[in-house]
């Protein structure tokens, strides 16, 4: 896999991320699933949240990869 291939899927695992965050925000302030469902709601907005935090993770990891390449050509 190109350096390329993989900035792309980082931005992609990423935007996964944040889009479940969110999701998982919405089901608890603006639906109120976890007063409509009770307990199964709650897991489901918990888990939205988890699996968002988890694969937001890739994040840092595109961050420093941008940063070392920045810095690199700076040095040149």
């Amino acid at each position: 896999m190109t350096e390329r291939q993989t900035l792309r899927l980082l931005k992609i695992v990423m935007l996964c991320g944040i889009s479940l965050l969110v999701l998982g925000h919405y089901l608890w302030s603006g639906l109120k699933l976890h007063e409509t469902m009770g307990v199964q709601g709650i897991i489901l907005i918990g888990l939205c949240c988890a699996l968002g935090l988890i694969l937001s993770l890739p994040t840092k990891i595109y961050l420093t990869i941008l940063l070392m390449k920045r810095e690199s050509e700076r040095d040149k």
